[in-house]
């Protein structure tokens, strides 16, 4: 089959359902890090991985702490990334390949934070953006200001390639985070510093689920902008 037509057709009808992000990367030599039945995983070669833009306005309400509208608008985006990806993987089958949706977040582990694979190594691996100081995927479209679903697949597809990229002089994420856990480094992110403050998010009510937002807020489209 012809992996290039496949490639076009499927980002066609991912971008026509809603979609913002759309790159395909090869998995072949790392599916084995994933939390997935080797007898499965092993079956498939390529990640189709699929971002969805986050509300600018509604994350610009975020200062310090993440608020309620925030939290249900996070959920609301997670779930239309779901529902797509499962039209997507029906897509892939009714045209005779096997089709693996893994949710935009489903955490298996919290203190280590850990899932069934990581939606953001494999968007980096897609050409989709870079892993920046905050430790997510920085897009040249949205910076961080958006969620990612991932469709693991036999599918013959055409792969993107990594950009080379990352975030500059930009340090927004590092002078406004409130746990004080990213550094100028990604490779230093403090992700125990992290997940403390999201307890403490959760424990004072502000929002039912680990999440944070500010960071996600600082680093945007026109973040160049905001440093001048």
């Amino acid at each position: 089959m012809d992996k290039n037509k496949n490639y076009s057709d499927l980002k066609k009808f991912s971008l026509a359902a809603g979609l913002d992000l759309f790159g395909v990367a090869d998995i072949s030599a790392i599916r084995k890090e994933f939390a997935i039945k080797e007898d499965v995983s092993k079956k498939l070669d390529k990640a189709v991985c699929l971002g969805a833009r986050l509300s600018k306005a509604v994350l610009e309400e975020i200062i310090d702490a993440p608020t309620k509208i925030y939290f249900h608008h996070y959920r609301t985006a997670n779930a239309f990334l779901d529902q797509t990806a499962l039209r997507i993987a029906n897509y892939i089958q009714r045209k005779g390949f096997l089709a693996f949706p893994i949710p935009a977040s489903v955490i298996l582990d919290w203190q280590n934070q850990t899932a069934h694979l990581s939606h953001k190594k494999l968007a980096q691996l897609a050409g989709l953006g870079w892993i920046g100081r905050n430790n997510l995927l920085v897009s040249e479209k949205l910076g961080s200001q958006l969620r990612l679903a991932t469709i693991l697949t036999d599918m013959p597809l055409k792969t993107d390639k990594p950009l080379k990229r990352d975030c500059g002089a930009c340090c927004l994420c590092v002078n406004l985070c409130p746990a004080g856990a990213i550094k100028n480094s990604p490779q230093d992110f403090d992700h125990i510093k992290c997940f403390e403050k999201l307890k403490e998010f959760q424990k004072n009510k502000l929002v039912d689920q680990y999440i944070c937002g500010v960071c996600v807020n600082a680093c945007r489209q026109d973040r160049k902008a905001r440093m001048l």
